[in-house]
């Protein structure tokens, strides 16, 4: 908000001070950028959550320190740790015990890159720093190419949309599993180019806010990445899109149910339940065929132009071709539910049951337990 991204290159430029983002501040440096570590926190980098496992001063800059941002409050464990917070909202600069700097980020940003005119990371930290970057862009480039046997990865789909990606392009999402892999995996390139609605979950939020990130500027091609289940909330702004002639482009990768919310409740010993879009069988559970929805029909029959990519080749020509489109464009591809991409030393704190007729229950409920002694609260 404060348009303080070339004070903040300046400041780690001059420093070596490495960079960690959250939802809403990636794209505040581009990828390539050599500080920049990309995401921290639950859905953070390897390079990042290292990084901030071990430092003993932590700047934060407009965060709210979040759960996610702070893996909740797991992040940061080096006991002498010490935090200066830079926010124009004094709740948010006094938090976690931290030396409040009530100000606006960029004034912030250059009063401190002109007081540490001769201070610099020591060298060491700087050589760690480097090698996590490397390592965290090797990885990054893997999931992009996994040549995943049958169906593509997620991962493989985000890296095909970020190549056929332009410098100034926009990626919008929303809830789901995509908001924590595009916090990882998506290179941002210019400031402004990443539009995440994360705060509230809110399913249903991608067409109607790409819509309006087109109108924002019309010279920026806007990506849109969403499931199969947050679709169905809302497809009908299609017809707005139709209707107005506001072009954007779809991507609607079908995994056949609530990929994030199955995922998390397997990891809290549940199974998944209720959360595969398949016909209840005679055994009375909800483990028949797949339903079979037409997604591209759908799309249609509300004006869009849409097509499904059998394989990650057709998605990429798919991908070309609405580039190339002046009218909204519906790509729908299935994804393999069972390849993810890793948590890289984070965690989210979500209560298991504490009493459960479930064994798979009761040994979540133990790792849990186990979990949260990593939790701190800085005073």
């Amino acid at each position: 908000m404060s348009e303080a991204s070339s004070s903040l290159k300046s400041f780690v430029e001059q420093t070596g001070i490495p960079v960690g983002e959250s939802q809403a501040g990636k794209g505040s440096l581009a990828w390539d950028h050599p500080q920049e570590m990309g995401a921290i926190g639950a859905t953070g980098t390897l390079a990042a959550n290292r990084l901030a496992l071990a430092a003993d001063v932590v700047i934060g800059i407009g965060t709210r320190y979040s759960d996610f941002t702070s893996a909740s409050m797991t992040a940061f464990q080096n006991p002498a740790v010490r935090f200066v917070n830079i926010n124009t909202a004094e709740f948010d600069a006094y938090k976690i015990g931290a030396i409040p700097v009530v100000a606006d980020a960029r004034v912030a940003l250059d009063q401190l890159t002109a007081a540490l005119k001769d201070y610099k990371v020591p060298a060491d930290y700087a050589t760690e720093t480097a090698s996590l970057k490397k390592q965290w862009e090797a990885e990054v480039d893997r999931l992009f190419h996994l040549d995943n046997p049958g169906k593509p990865a997620q991962s493989e789909v985000i890296g095909a949309m970020w190549e056929a990606s332009g410098p100034r392009d926009v990626l919008l999402s929303a809830a789901g599993s995509h908001p924590g892999d595009l916090h990882k995996l998506w290179r941002t390139r210019t400031p402004n180019g990443y539009h995440m609605e994360y705060g509230y979950s809110c399913m249903g939020y991608e067409i109607p806010g790409a819509l309006g990130a087109r109108l924002a500027d019309p010279s920026r091609e806007v990506f849109v990445f969403l499931g199969d289940g947050t679709y169905q909330m809302m497809p009908t702004e299609l017809v707005t899109a139709v209707q107005e002639g506001i072009k954007i482009i779809i991507v609607l990768v079908d995994n056949h149910g609530f990929a994030s919310i199955g995922s998390l409740s397997r990891s809290l010993g549940q199974g998944g339940f209720g959360t595969r879009y398949r016909f209840r069988s005679a055994s009375g559970q909800l483990d028949g065929d797949p339903l079979p929805v037409d997604f591209v029909a759908n799309a249609r029959s509300l004006g869009a132009h849409a097509v499904k990519a059998a394989s990650l080749a057709d998605f990429k020509q798919a991908l070309e071709d609405a580039k190339a489109s002046e009218h909204t464009s519906v790509i729908v591809i299935e994804t393999d539910p069972t390849v993810g991409v890793p948590g890289y030393d984070s965690w989210w704190d979500v209560a298991v049951a504490e009493v459960s007729e479930l064994e798979s229950v009761r040994q979540a409920r133990a790792r849990y337990e186990e979990a949260r002694k990593r939790e701190r609260y800085h005073l």
